[in-house]
């Protein structure tokens, strides 16, 4: 069994990531040797169509595997040797396993929040939902809730040709299910008949203050997810949390994405409880 990793982050303003300590630290758990690099390429000087160079070159270097973010996930495709499933169904990948075999692409941030909903909210009520954003995240969200059997999905987006991009991409896969494209200006609507909401947008984020929507739309018997990390606790929740509703953090999805790339990369099972206990001690920490 291998016990040496070296792993890169490639993506665009990656220096504050969360992703190194919390790979390394859970490495240490299993008593590897592994070491996480941020790949930035706006330090680097890159244009986000080099990654393919840069990829290359990290392979050369001895990288084991690489995590792709922003905006690079899809750009990263035609440079890789094959593709899983998910990530060529999503036309995306956050994962590159270098193999004897080729570059591998796989994408966990649908398996991430798919795991993130069934052990953060077991038993919510999957009847209709509405998801804020048909951004990138936005697809890999989409797609995990209809896998985990959401019956009526809207997907609500300030570009309702964007929405219904996603739509038509969520149909193609997946046929049986009811999926929608809706203007936010129809949330007011939409809301009072939704068992769950889902925000996919970067409203939240520190650099992107206050709430996706009128909160006075919320209600007790609705719970509310959210895919924003930093902070963990964004005015959505909080706002949800004084209205009664039952709640999920944008760590959970996180750590649940971060777990199944661990996988992918060790071949070790990582425990997502500890890693889930230590991402609330880095964003703590700020």
């Amino acid at each position: 069994m291998k016990s040496s990793f070296l792993v890169g982050l490639i993506g665009a303003g990656v220096g504050p990531s969360l992703s190194p300590a919390l790979h390394m630290r859970e490495a240490r758990e299993h008593g590897l040797s592994y070491v996480y690099k941020t790949l930035d390429i706006t330090a680097l000087g890159l244009q986000p169509e080099d990654v393919g160079d840069l990829m290359n070159d990290a392979r050369r270097l001895g990288f084991d595997a690489l995590n792709i973010t922003h905006p690079c996930k899809a750009l990263v495709i035609e440079h890789l040797d094959r593709l899983d499933e998910t990530a060529a169904r999503l036309g995306a990948v956050n994962t590159v396993v270098f193999t004897d075999a080729g570059a591998v692409g796989y994408n966990t941030d649908t398996t991430g929040f798919g795991h993130a909903l069934r052990t953060g909210m077991p038993d919510a009520p999957l009847g209709t939902v509405v998801q804020l954003g048909a951004g990138g995240a936005g697809s890999a969200v989409a797609h995990a809730l209809v896998s985990q059997g959401v019956d009526r999905l809207v997907i609500a987006d300030m570009d309702l040709d964007r929405a219904q991009a996603r739509v038509d991409e969520i149909r193609r896969h997946h046929p049986e299910r009811s999926v929608e494209a809706a203007h936010v200006d129809k949330l007011v609507a939409l809301i009072p008949e939704a068992d769950g909401l889902v925000n996919c947008t970067p409203v939240g984020m520190a650099d992107h203050p206050g709430t996706p929507l009128d909160t006075s739309l919320l209600r007790p018997d609705l719970w509310v997810a959210d895919i924003v990390y930093r902070p963990l606790d964004t005015a959505l929740l909080q706002a949800a949390r004084e209205v009664g509703c039952r709640t999920l953090h944008g760590g959970h999805m996180a750590v649940y994405q971060a777990v199944d790339a661990f996988r992918l990369i060790t071949g070790i099972d990582p425990d997502a409880e500890r890693m889930l206990a230590h991402l609330r001690e880095l964003a703590a920490a700020g």
